[in-house]
């Protein structure tokens, strides 16, 4: 079999994206990325995400000084240093612990300063195009495959991966008839709120790093977790320490009025304080802290299962979020993209060197993630409607179960 010379046009600068990138480089694969953004500041790139079983994968694509910037993108680089691993489900009544989901090894990171870390390689940096916005895919009759953009430019490729997440217009050319996301019954406000060390202490004292847990007559879920620290925020030392915590709080929607959020900040503000009554008062003390400087707003709850595409010999495919959207319930979208991103290197790297053709070794690669996935996104579906029944949750319950993942053998 003949090698393409032509690279892999990965269409997407999001964390699965670069960790693609990274494992190509590491193989001496050509690739080119385009992203819409502007630049890497351009656009928020949400608020942090655990690594869990994923690290596996991220560290067999990146190299050492990159796997040194992640750990340097962590929350809290004083629980990097000494954390226990500890993941509460509490009654948010009384605070206790209704669920201690048990250790294991992770790495909580701010989503923008991971992404910068993996930014940081000038093999991935200088391989990148900013402001490329993808309206369309041609498929050409020498087995090449072009991106067409909105800015009028083109890029021609051996393989065309689509890492734009769960609105990807990639996915759109692979399945026009079926590329919408599904929407849960389950509503939900989020807000990032500046917190003085003293403010900041109740939460912290719960849990230094993140905690979850349901109210027990509302059903209403409350997520808490650590964003910034005054050292990684680069406050520490002033007259204006801060911590920013995040703070999620989500319900069923049980009668029509449940499905109605403000569109306002202010009306966000006042849906969450709504939402938190009966909440122990140290919760209660942080709901109030939430101001419209906080930028509360709605994220809406959607999935996509991995549902069968035409890859066109295997010329076109899809990473991450675009390929297998779930819900932040199980914490498993960005471990599961780094995995995808670790099979997908492989199997480039089987075209690149000759040894499968790339029909097959695409196929080979998509069979894998579908079957992996389907059963993650159902799972995260179970683990946010579950999330939200406080006594019918127990230790099979899906936000509490484990994945059984294969791991790579050396």
């Amino acid at each position: 079999m003949t090698p393409p010379s032509d690279p892999v046009i990965i269409i997407g600068a999001g964390v699965v994206g670069l960790a693609l990138a990274h494992g190509l480089a590491n193989a001496g694969i050509p690739f080119e990325i385009y992203e819409r953004d502007e630049d890497a500041d351009s656009r928020p790139q949400g608020w942090a995400i655990t690594l869990l079983w994923g690290l596996t994968f991220l560290r067999r694509l990146l190299r050492q000084d990159s796997l040194d910037a992640v750990d340097g993108a962590q929350v809290d680089m004083d629980i990097a240093r000494n954390d226990t691993g500890n993941f509460l489900f509490l009654n948010l009544a009384t605070l206790e612990t209704k669920f201690r989901i048990p250790p294991s090894d992770r790495r909580r990171v701010g989503r923008q300063r991971f992404r910068k870390a993996l930014l940081s390689d000038t093999r991935i940096r200088d391989h990148m195009h900013w402001g490329k916005n993808l309206s369309g895919i041609d498929t050409l009759e020498n087995g090449s495959v072009s991106a067409r953009f909105h800015d009028g430019s083109a890029a021609k490729g051996a393989v065309i991966v689509g890492a734009e997440g769960a609105s990807s217009p990639t996915r759109r050319f692979l399945v026009p008839d079926n590329h919408h996301n599904r929407s849960l019954n389950v509503k939900l406000i989020g807000a990032a709120v500046d917190m003085t060390p003293e403010q900041a202490r109740p939460l912290r004292e719960i849990d230094p790093l993140l905690f979850q847990g349901c109210h027990p007559d509302t059903d209403s879920f409350l997520w808490v977790s650590t964003i910034d620290t005054p050292e990684t925020n680069g406050s520490i030392g002033s007259d204006n320490e801060y911590y920013k915590m995040q703070l999620i709080i989500s319900w069923p929607v049980k009668v029509p009025p449940d499905a109605m959020v403000p569109s306002t900040a202010a009306g966000c503000i006042e849906e969450m304080k709504r939402r938190a009554a009966g909440f122990h008062p140290k919760l209660l003390g942080a709901i109030d802290l939430v101001s419209e400087k906080s930028n509360p707003s709605e994220i809406e709850l959607k999935d996509w299962p991995c549902h069968p595409w035409d890859n066109h010999d295997g010329s076109v495919t899809l990473v991450g979020d675009a390929a297998h959207a779930m819900t932040m319930f199980r914490g498993e979208a960005a471990n599961h993209g780094i995995m995808d991103a670790y099979h997908l290197a492989q199997a480039l790297q089987d075209i690149y060197e000759g040894r499968a053709s790339r029909k097959d070794a695409i196929d080979a690669y998509e069979s894998e993630m579908r079957e992996r996935t389907r059963v993650a996104v159902e799972w995260s579906r179970e683990a946010c409607i579950g999330a939200h029944d406080y006594h019918g949750l127990n230790e099979k319950s899906a936000v509490l179960r484990r994945r059984a993942i294969k791991m790579p053998v050396d």
